[in-house]
């Protein structure tokens, strides 16, 4: 049994030595456990200082693609390594890695596909109020999606057995956390979590130069990714928006109608109409965002089998570079 623990970094030369020093190499269970890094396009010495700190292995990305594109990265190369167990954690060392036993252990029990880590946000003290709601908000919405019981969904502190890791597959540019319970709840893949500690914060986050660019940016990612697994639910709700404003304009207006008052009310009527046409326009779109849907789900079946092929036949990691056991920088 082989345990990797992959760890996406963008220029992390300084927080990177803190984080690996703190990893285990010994696990219970486990017959080896490896340390992989993913270079997302560092500008600095990300990669030397992971090779003088022992990290078995490296996926160079050529250029900055984002922290989804690197998690995904990262899990390709961990299964073409030969993982029966990934664990993602973070470069800062925002997790705590005595924990990592934990995390594994419903894998290893059979208990669960795909584990979560829960940092219980309440109790994280350099999380905004405004933060720890909207982590609070994107948990609920993943967990109606999902039909999951996460509690802490946007925590990357998770661990993958290999068959839930062969099956996903990010497409956001942005996050990873969301999207990824959602496929694995709806695939053949049991999702649980175990409450785990995390560190003192090292850095200010470089995902977000604001409060409000954090706002934006997650309302939009839990937006999107909800309308993309849900989109019957979206469009049926907006359209029954639409189609009740425009009821409600019909029905003044066959009130004015009806007291001898209506005209010069024919705007209501056209109005109405136009918010009618756009209510079954909406009802429309949804259907056909369903049917997408359903083709999104046989692409990423067929990519999973893809994978198993590419397993079989022995492709390697994509822009991988071996580390400080096989090479020097």
């Amino acid at each position: 049994m082989k345990l990797l623990i992959q760890i996406p970094c963008f220029n992390e030369m300084d927080q990177l030595p803190a984080t690996l020093a703190e990893l285990p190499r010994r696990v219970d269970g486990f017959d080896a456990v490896e340390w992989l890094i993913v270079d997302d396009g560092s500008s600095d010495d990300t990669i030397a200082v992971a090779r003088r700190n022992g990290v078995d292995h490296v996926v160079r990305l050529t250029s900055h693609k984002g922290l989804a594109a690197a998690f995904q990265a990262g899990l390709d190369a961990c299964i073409k390594l030969g993982a029966d167990v990934i664990v993602n954690t973070d470069a800062d060392n925002q997790y705590s890695a005595a924990d990592i036993p934990a995390l594994v252990a419903p894998i290893m029990r059979g208990e669960a596909d795909l584990v979560i880590g829960d940092r219980r946000v309440d109790a994280i003290e350099h999380f905004s109020p405004v933060k720890k709601r909207l982590q609070k908000v994107g948990s609920a919405v993943v967990r109606r999606a999902s039909q999951t019981h996460i509690p802490d969904a946007t925590s990357g502190f998770r661990a993958y057995n290999r068959e839930a890791a062969l099956q996903v597959q990010i497409v956001s540019q942005f996050t990873y956390t969301l999207e990824s319970i959602i496929q694995a709840g709806r695939m053949l893949a049991t999702v649980g979590h175990v409450p785990v500690r995390t560190n003192p914060q090292t850095r200010p986050s470089r995902l977000f130069s604001s409060t409000w660019t954090y706002v934006r940016r997650n309302v939009v990612a839990i937006f999107r990714i909800y309308t993309m697994y849900e989109p019957l639910r979206v469009f049926f709700v907006a359209a029954g928006i639409a189609a009740l404003i425009g009821l409600v304009v019909w029905i003044r207006f066959l009130v004015y109608f009806a007291t001898g008052s209506g005209h010069g009310h024919v705007q209501s009527v056209i109005f109405g109409s136009t918010m009618v046409i756009v209510a079954v326009q909406l009802a429309a779109l949804g259907v056909l965002a369903d049917v997408l849907a359903s083709v999104r789900a046989l692409l990423q079946r067929t990519l999973e089998r893809v994978r198993r092929l590419e397993l079989q036949l022995g492709v390697p990691p994509s822009h991988y570079e071996p580390g400080s056991g096989d090479s020097t920088d």
